[in-house]
């Protein structure tokens, strides 16, 4: 940012606000004029930044993570905040459990339907006839709107009922209290809905910096209702937070849409053809949606089963590990995705082939090291974020600790899991992406359901889990099923894609990329063993007894074990280690 601050000067410029003995009899005048450039200036460095376009992969999803990583950073100290105020209690259960439904709709409609289809058609458009393509966009815009609209009454209307579904554990108050906090945060998609179509065309001219912003903005809003709404109307706070974060994100992108060309047109014709192709892409994927939604739908129900605080326990557990997916498998995806519709919409197929495995190796050399880690220091991890609050009990830190473990196993898969789903989009398949993803959550399902009757008795499966997590003092350890289960789910989703994936491009993973990944697992190997040898030292030479003690293990043993890595992986030359390095020393 400092950088296109200063390159917006002239030589001219500078000398005209240099501070020099000026006459007085000018000073008013060049004071004026002094006043009007830093104005020009202010409003030229925004309009620069808003609307830079990134020119690599790499750049936007360097973009995009230092962007993930902020706003995850704000959505961990978001769960502290709320841990802080709540504890893993039944308000917090109310609203994670009122959450499932908002997260339904905007799953079904606009992550599995506007934000898949709309780049690869409008891309298309675009290259075909510009007016047209705009078109496009303001007719799918009014479109969605009025169906998330009619959808979010319906679901307003019985809400009760879905309720029941959701959480079938709940008392009838609890049931009440969410219904109604599941009604004011059916605003929120409604909102995204008019921000994904904003994304797709910021996605489309890579400019990744407003849309960067818009997950940031929205932690922040969520926050502002914990710190100042909470206080004053109890768990309402926190849905009108969660309204007030979604705004903020369809607020932020709209000044670059319309520098990009967008302007807003009354039409709303179902019947378009534009409108109905996009249709007939996004069924396939409401359903595998609709299916992963109704699969969170049934853990959470599952869940709240068990025991009081089960779902957020999970939930916080699911927020940790996606810390590391949307620093990495996301950032990369999204970056990939839009230079993958186009390359489509070009009929580049070579340089869409090069463009896709460059950027699995890619994933793979950052996720798998972050796997280890995730798991050697995932104790750390949750005291520090969570278990340093009065109301969240060594129990409860204990089990999301574990949680998070079983869920590092299946960090790489659903880090490329977007990608390779995202591949096939960029081609206009959106039917076998679904297929597989329907038959995994399926198998996560059945999985979850008899995972929890092997952890619900005492028997040599579950007492390895108990001993390999340290959980002898845990009486009832059924919330480990959960995580598991994914990771299960992950790996048939990753292989059946990746091979259905080869088949569409042929010689997709060469002789150089296995090379790339092998060294990627030679490095990983010197990061756990550096890791894990590091926090048995420490452990045996300080007391852990303070959230000092604990930072300073997770710091020492987290950098000794990356800095371990980073030597192995110059030693072996690793391409991914070699090219970040390449690309950081031509950062001005």
């Amino acid at each position: 940012m400092i950088i296109i601050f200063f390159s917006a000067w002239t030589t001219e410029e500078k000398n005209r606000i240099r501070l020099t003995a000026i006459p007085s009899s000018i000073a008013k005048e060049r004071d004026s004029r002094s006043f009007a450039l830093w104005d020009t200036i202010k409003k030229m460095t925004i309009s620069q930044i808003f609307n830079s376009q990134t020119k690599t992969i790499a750049f936007a999803a360097g973009l995009l993570a230092v962007s993930s990583l902020i706003s995850r950073f704000l959505g961990l100290i978001r769960n502290a905040m709320l841990s802080w105020r709540f504890g893993a209690s039944e308000s917090t259960d109310m609203y994670f459990a009122a959450f499932q439904i908002p997260d339904f709709l905007y799953a079904i409609l606009i992550t599995g339907g506007v934000s898949v289809v709309f780049l690869p058609l409008f891309a298309s458009y675009m290259e075909q006839n510009k007016e047209e393509a705009w078109k496009f966009a303001s007719n799918l815009l009014n479109s969605a709107i009025g169906i998330l609209v009619g959808l979010a009454v319906l679901a307003a209307l019985f809400a009760p009922l879905l309720m029941k579904l959701v959480a079938p554990g709940f008392t009838e108050d609890q049931i009440q209290v969410a219904s109604n906090l599941t009604r004011l945060m059916l605003l929120s998609p409604i909102l995204f809905g008019i921000s994904s179509i904003f994304s797709g065309m910021l996605q489309y001219f890579n400019k990744f910096f407003a849309y960067s912003l818009a997950p940031i903005l929205y932690n922040l809003g969520i926050m502002f209702g914990i710190v100042f709404l909470v206080p004053l109307f109890d768990v309402w706070g926190l849905g009108l937070g969660v309204v007030l974060g979604a705004l903020f994100h369809v607020l932020i992108q709209i000044p670059a849409a319309i520098q990009s060309g967008f302007s807003w047109r009354a039409i709303c014709d179902m019947r378009h053809p534009s409108i109905q192709k996009a249709i007939r892409m996004t069924f396939p994927r409401t359903i595998a949606s609709a299916g992963f939604q109704f699969n969170l739908v049934v853990i959470t129900a599952l869940a709240s089963l068990i025991s009081a605080g089960s779902i957020t326990i999970f939930q916080y557990a699911n927020d940790l590990q996606y810390v590391s997916i949307g620093l990495v498998g996301a950032p990369f995806s999204i970056a990939a995705f839009s230079a993958l519709s186009r390359l489509f919409a070009q009929q580049n197929f070579e340089q869409m082939k090069r463009v896709l495995s460059r950027t699995t190796a890619q994933i793979i050399f950052f996720l798998i090291p972050f796997s280890v880690l995730l798991f050697l220091l995932r104790a750390q991890i949750v005291r520090l974020v969570y278990g340093s609050t009065p109301k969240f009990t060594w129990e409860d830190t204990q089990l999301t600790a574990a949680v998070l473990g079983i869920f590092a196993f299946g960090l790489v898969l659903y880090g490329l899991i977007p990608l390779f789903a995202r591949s096939f989009f960029a081609m206009q398949d959106t039917k076998t992406p679904t297929i597989f993803g329907l038959m995994a959550i399926a198998l996560n399902i059945g999985s979850a359901i008899g995972l929890m009757q092997l952890f619900a008795t005492e028997n040599a499966f579950q007492q390895f889990f108990v001993s390999f997590l340290k959980l002898q003092n845990i009486s009832d350890v059924r919330i480990l099923a959960f995580p598991l289960a994914f990771v299960i789910s992950g790996m048939f989703q990753v292989a059946t894609l990746a091979i259905f994936l080869m088949r569409a491009v042929p010689a997709l993973f060469d002789k150089a990329f296995f090379l790339s990944v092998r060294r990627t697992f030679m490095l990983t190997t010197i990061i756990g063993i550096a890791t894990y040898a590091t926090l048995h030292l420490y452990g045996a030479i300080i007391p852990l007894r303070t959230y000092t003690e604990v930072l300073f293990q997770f710091l020492s043993a987290g950098l000794i074990g990356m800095l371990a890595g980073i030597a192995t992986g110059f030693a072996v030359k690793s391409p991914e280690l070699l090219s970040l390095v390449r690309r950081l020393k031509k950062t001005p």
